[in-house]
């Protein structure tokens, strides 16, 4: 149970969970956030907001290898409801991970029925998801999961991108450091906008980050057993300089065009154009990362002949310009 040494009824009770394979600095970093938004509000004559602490299953988990060991504050049988519980990140296989843990499942989903909102941090978005209360729901996660995330719960409609999801009491966020976002968005949410400034000040976080897809990597869905669609892609892949249709692509694999396109919707998660877009956008990306060519000369490298259209593809796809993103992750441009 919560400590009754102190009055906690003005105060927001959050629970963060300590899972096995979990990522300690996803649980030490929500700790020390909601800590230091305390000592801001004491500092300035008011009272702490947040009461802390760590629920686990067992009184000792080991992370990392065993390097650490942490010690939650609560048993998950003694603690009682909080308003708020943390689900940190998790580590390594994504589905050994959630079997170790489902413990903890009935008693995330007793705690949300009972008004308790839940909030999980990057790939702790996996353990959210075996609960079933994101079904029907929207949700982020770390990039380089969504393919995997999409397979284990197709009912979960997975925001590619994003950095902060918020839909009924129910929270997650983008892959690694981005659940500070999600860290900032609750502490505006509980407290206000001005401790939250001074929040991501104070930890240097660009509060009002909000998506994370200058960051990903597009590797093609190919987890999928169609191979049709599966040669399409390939063909797309080895001519990033041509314009590519469908129509091409349906006789290049003999099958009709709206059979094409719904294959490839079912398996890949894109349209065939946002597909051809995607793989040219991410060869544009490795170039402008690792040549000194100019904008135009990836444009042509990649199969576009309009700037405009290639500039608004760009954007839409990584959140930047094409220059912004050679400017950010050119290592010659940043060195000059």
């Amino acid at each position: 149970m919560w400590s009754n040494k102190i009055n906690y009824s003005h105060m927001k009770n959050i629970a963060i969970l300590v899972p096995e394979q979990s990522v300690l600095q996803a649980i030490a970093d929500p700790q020390y956030c909601f800590s230091a938004v305390n000592d801001f509000m004491v500092k300035s004559g008011g009272d702490p907001l947040f009461h802390v602490e760590l629920v686990g299953l067992n009184p000792e988990v080991k992370l990392n290898d065993k390097r650490y060991s942490v010690f939650p504050d609560q048993l998950l049988l003694t603690a009682t409801s909080p308003d708020l519980v943390v689900i940190p990140a998790l580590f390594g296989d994504m589905k050994q991970a959630i079997k170790a843990n489902e413990g903890y499942i009935p008693w995330i989903k007793a705690q949300y029925e009972s008004g308790t909102e839940i909030a999980s941090l990057c790939v702790g978005a996996f353990l959210l998801g075996a609960t079933g209360l994101l079904d029907g729901k929207k949700c982020s996660t770390h990039w380089g999961f969504t393919n995997q995330f999409r397979e284990l719960y197709p009912e979960v409609d997975v925001q590619d991108g994003a950095i902060v999801t918020e839909e009924n009491g129910i929270y997650s966020s983008g892959g690694a450091n981005s659940y500070w976002n999600l860290l900032l968005h609750l502490v505006e949410k509980f407290a206000d906008r001005e401790i939250a400034i001074l929040t991501a000040k104070y930890f240097a976080i660009d509060i009002d980050r909000d998506s994370q897809t200058a960051f990903s990597i597009f590797n093609g869905q190919k987890s999928h057993q169609d191979e049709a669609v599966k040669k399409a892609q390939e063909y797309i892949e080895r001519r990033l300089e041509e314009r590519i249709t469908v129509d091409v692509l349906a006789d290049e694999v003999a099958v009709g065009r709206r059979s094409f396109e719904r294959r490839f919707k079912r398996v890949t998660n894109n349209s065939v154009l946002e597909y051809i877009q995607r793989v040219k956008v991410e060869a544009a990306k490795r170039s402008f990362e690792t040549t000194m060519k100019n904008i135009t000369e990836v444009m042509f490298d990649v199969g576009y002949s309009d700037t405009k259209a290639f500039r608004t593809t760009f954007k839409k796809i990584t959140g930047l310009t094409p220059i912004e993103y050679r400017n950010k992750y050119n290592k010659w441009v940043r060195m000059n």
